[in-house]
């Protein structure tokens, strides 16, 4: 239940105020002086205030309503007030409102205009306490993000910033890890995040293919070779395991592993040792494991065809990698990063973004390779993409690019929410930011 405090010196007033707010399912706080307000905002969660102008009997400047302004905005810069105004100070409430308070209501009021003020001043402040918060994690992610080697990994999107914080904060740990996500999708770039910004870093970093290991070799690949250990063999051979000792070894696609490697696997993640295949002297080696699969393991330890215990090994911490159609606001910035300084209409956009890309980053890159060759100049169309034009009918589409006006004006209709407003447009967010600020329009 949202809470409103109401400040005045009147206590027939604050009753009526009261009265009328609770019956619209509002809590209320009263407070008869500044001080008494000053401490509700301090020590209690208060969605809007009321404030009459003058607490001093025979007082009509408005001056004691401007300093309590003044003082509650200092306590709560996002708390929205209403200021309740004589005629003599309506000057000074206009002064007010011009340095930010919500609105003013004249004496007497009128309580059908006030309820409706108070329902969408709170929802408004709700709206911006939100920005600000998405606004300061935004300022902190990016700066632990340009301090990290995000390896030219190009993102956009909340989803991605989510993957890329829990990749750096892995980073710091010496645990296995396990990325899951559809082909195509980047999970070998993030698991070089993790080891570039690792403690590991300056260490070897071997990556290879499980499931593309022939079965007679998988323990040669992995463990290595003695000269004669096998036809071919004819010097001796270093496994992956012993070429990533005290670095990290990114084991991708692990769930294309046959029985067999899975077995041989297990025993040097339990126990750190393995033998050669050809000799009997057993070898240590310390190495932090990193894994990759596009399957459900879960799925194929339930139909036999991956070892449960070798999954909970490897998987101390998943990290989930959202497909490309599941972070919408990363496309365009990838398609400008593979296609620089290239020009397409709003058009384009968005049935580039509303496209669904079951190859993920992979078809993307691919579709930009292509439009670049085949038209190498000029403005881009969705058709030079070379893509099958599956765009849902649902899907809102746009035929012309918003000005300015319409965009302040979708802003007020949705109090501020940038992610309403984009879908009004049947823009991504990223896109209607970069329109707020090609417009100088606050958000």
């Amino acid at each position: 239940m949202d809470k409103i405090l109401i400040i005045d010196d009147n206590q027939a007033v604050l009753d009526a105020l009261s009265l009328l707010l609770e019956i619209h399912g509002y809590d209320v706080v009263t407070a008869h002086t500044p001080f008494e307000a000053e401490q509700v905002v301090r020590y209690q969660r208060i969605a809007l205030a009321i404030q009459d102008m003058n607490f001093t009997a025979d007082t009509t400047s408005g001056e004691e309503g401007k300093h309590l302004f003044y003082s509650l905005r200092s306590l709560n810069a996002h708390l929205p007030i209403i200021l309740i105004t004589a005629w003599t100070e309506l000057e000074t409430a206009i002064e007010l409102v011009k340095a930010g308070a919500a609105d003013y209501l004249a004496k007497p009021w009128d309580d059908n205009k006030l309820v409706t003020c108070v329902a969408n001043l709170i929802e408004l402040g709700k709206a911006k306490q939100d920005n600000a918060v998405y606004s300061r994690q935004q300022t902190e992610r990016q700066s632990s993000h340009e301090e990290a080697n995000l390896a030219g990994l190009i993102y956009a999107s909340t989803a991605m910033e989510r993957v890329v914080d829990m990749a750096l904060q892995l980073a710091k740990s010496d645990v296995s890890v396990l990325i899951t996500g559809p082909n195509g999708s980047g999970k070998e770039r993030i698991a070089e995040i993790v080891q570039l910004n690792s403690a590991l870093v300056e260490q070897p970093f071997v990556k290879v293919n499980a499931g593309a290991l022939p079965s007679e070799l998988i323990e040669a690949e992995l463990f290595g070779a003695e000269a004669g250990a096998y036809t071919g063999a004819n010097k001796q051979r270093i496994g992956r395991f012993e070429a990533a000792d005290g670095g990290t070894l990114f084991l991708d696609e692990i769930g294309n592993l046959p029985p067999s490697g899975q077995m041989k696997l297990l025993r040097v993640l339990q126990t750190g040792e393995f033998e050669r295949l050809g000799s009997v002297q057993t070898q240590k080696v310390n190495v932090r494991v990193i894994s990759a699969t596009n399957a459900d393991l879960l799925q194929d330890i339930k139909a036999g065809r991956f070892r449960e215990d070798l999954y909970y090994r490897l998987n101390v911490i998943e990290l989930r990698l959202p497909p490309l159609n599941e972070r919408q606001d990363d496309i365009i910035p990838l398609i400008n990063y593979f296609l620089p300084n290239r020009e397409f209409g709003i058009a384009t956009e968005q049935a580039l973004v509303n496209y669904p890309w079951p190859g993920n980053v992979r078809e993307l890159e691919n579709a930009c390779k292509r439009a670049g060759v085949l038209k190498p100049q000029g403005q881009l169309n969705f058709t030079d993409f070379g893509l099958e034009d599956s765009v849902s009918s649902s899907k809102k589409q746009v035929n012309k690019e918003p000005d300015k006006a319409e965009i302040e004006a979708a802003m007020r209709e949705y109090h501020g929410v940038v992610a309403k407003v984009a879908r009004h447009f049947g823009l991504s967010r990223q896109a209607l930011y970069r329109r707020l600020q090609k417009f100088e329009i606050d958000y």
